[in-house]
């Protein structure tokens, strides 16, 4: 509930409009995907990698419907060898914990050290949907709010195609 009342407490203070919904605990897409409301909104998936030096770290966000092969995502990326971050990167990165991950964790990243590639897809999407940091809750957000969102945090990101 804390990291919850973070995220709320962001957006609020920034004024960005958003809405969401409390449902079980869902750790998965295939469990979130239970609970999803017909809201118009674009589910998205969000994956935490690191490269093969350990020096930098990725998140990546996409399409729930869609599945990435990490070896195409090396070559489309071009960061180098992928390889999923530990549970300990994750929370010392994001302050988040494994089945919770969203770009919501970007706020606390005080040194802006994560990278976020969105995939460009998702820039034709009038809302979408993530966890507020903890996987029992559902935040949609319109896109544009989003983006007010992200240049609030000060992490780079970029839009790219992913598949």
């Amino acid at each position: 509930m804390e990291r919850r009342r973070r995220v709320f407490d962001f957006l609020d203070a920034a004024g960005i409009r958003y809405s969401w919904y409390e449902h079980p605990e869902a750790p998965t897409i295939e469990i979130a995907r239970r609970y999803w409301r017909d809201d118009g909104s674009k589910h998205c998936k969000n994956l935490f990698f690191r490269n093969h030096k350990g020096n930098r770290h990725y998140l990546v966000v996409f399409d729930a419907a869609q599945t990435l092969a990490i070896r195409d995502l090396e070559q489309r990326l071009r960061q180098g060898k992928l390889s999923f971050a530990s549970e300990q990167r994750m929370e010392r990165y994001l302050g988040l914990l494994p089945g919770s991950v969203s770009p919501f964790g970007l706020i606390n990243d005080a040194e802006n050290h994560v990278h976020l590639f969105l995939d460009a897809a998702l820039r034709e999407c009038p809302s979408l949907s993530f966890h507020p940091n903890d996987n029992r809750a559902t935040v949609v957000i319109e896109r544009a709010e989003f983006m007010r969102y992200l240049d609030l945090c000060g992490n780079g990101y970029e839009f790219a195609e992913l598949y």
